[in-house]
């Protein structure tokens, strides 16, 4: 495994994306949408500062942060909620924890057999996305 997650990543699979949306409140037409994009991940890491893009055609989110370092998150076109975001290493894995209004929220995020790999989870629902490199 490695910590280095620069680049270009198109999505190969979306496991359990709507059990997420549902957890998170996302109403139904949303989520209906959703599930049927494909998603693509760019990734600007320099040591321990990232700078991520997620690209669809139906919405894009941009996520600024250093690791180690608490910050006030808005998830503006997701689930609209304000969090407090913290992402750390668990060896050559970024964990993120967002406190919140929902129990159990945050992601997971590495690189395994050249994939990058990211689990979202919020309260019992976790959601398994898997990007290959453009």
């Amino acid at each position: 495994m490695t910590r280095d997650q620069n680049g270009t990543w198109e999505m190969e699979s979306n496991d359990n994306f709507e059990g997420y949306m549902k957890a998170l409140d996302i109403d139904f037409a949303t989520r209906k949408i959703a599930v049927h994009l494909t998603q693509t991940k760019i990734i600007d890491q320099a040591g321990d500062s990232f700078k991520t893009k997620t690209n669809s055609t139906f919405r894009n989110y941009n996520l600024d942060f250093t690791v180690g370092v608490e910050f006030d998150e808005y998830t503006k076109g997701l689930d609209n909620r304000h969090v407090k975001t913290l992402v750390t290493w668990e060896g050559d894995c970024l964990v993120c924890v967002q406190k919140g209004e929902k129990e159990n929220r945050g992601w997971r995020q590495w690189i395994e057999d050249g994939k990058l790999h990211l689990e979202l989870t919020c309260g019992d629902q976790v959601c398994h996305q898997v990007f290959k490199k453009k």
